[in-house]
Order: C-alpha cells, then sequence, then structure tokens
C-alpha cells in the first residue's frame, strides 16, 4: 500500500506527529527507568556492603569530588531513604511507560485504519 504524501489530510498529519512524539516520549521514559534501576541496584549493593560492615569502622561518603568521613548508621539510613525514593520513582516510569504505550497503540491502530480508508 503506497500513500501520496501530498494526499494526507492535515489532520492524519498531525495525527502522525503525534505518534512519533509519543514514541519519542516512550524512549525518553525507558531511558530513565534503565539509569534509576542502575542507580537502585548500586545503592542496594551500598547497603549490603554498609549492613556488613562492623558498627565501629570508618566509613566515607562520596561529595562531588571528595571523601568525606561519615558514620554507619547516618550512611546506612541515607541510602535506605535513597532506596526507598529510587524504588517510588521506578515504580511512577513503569506506570507512565505502561500509558504511552497503551497510547502508542491505540494511536497506531487509529492511523493504520485511517490510512486504509484514505488509500481504499
Amino acid at each position: 500500500m503506497t500513500i501520496n504524501p501530498n494526499d494526507i489530510s492535515p489532520e492524519l498529519r498531525e495525527k502522525l506527529m503525534n505518534l512519533q512524539n509519543l514514541q519519542n516520549n516512550l524512549e525518553f521514559i525507558v531511558n530513565q527507568r534503565i539509569q534509576l534501576e542502575s542507580q537502585l541496584r548500586e545503592t542496594e549493593l551500598a547497603i549490603e556492603e554498609l549492613e556488613k560492615t562492623d558498627p565501629d569502622e570508618v566509613v566515607y561518603k562520596s561529595i562531588g569530588g571528595i571523601m568525606v568521613k561519615s558514620s554507619k548508621d547516618k550512611l546506612l539510613s541515607e541510602k535506605k531513604n535513597a532506596k526507598t525514593t529510587s524504588e517510588m520513582r521506578v515504580k511512577t516510569l513503569k506506570q507512565k511507560e505502561e500509558r504511552t504505550r497503551n497510547q502508542l497503540q491505540q494511536l497506531s491502530q487509529t492511523l493504520q485504519s485511517e490510512l486504509q480508508q484514505q488509500s481504499a
């Protein structure tokens, strides 16, 4: 099925642009989720290591380009809070990703139907 681009109505052209925007948004959301899941895994590993550490052992945290001495309990608390925040953000991004995928699928089906009708 070949359609001349000049024969596409302005409404259909707008829907095609919306489809492209949804695809771009989905790609951005997926990349954000992947990046955040990676940070979450790093945080979980840091928590595991801190929990293995003796309570009176000296620990450091990185702030910018320097290492700063910190208490184990304080650092563990910070990491657990960061983990909770990351988990909530990942959950939100997954929901957003699912909604965007559904919108993309619906718009794609609508466009296919309209393009078939227009070419008939």
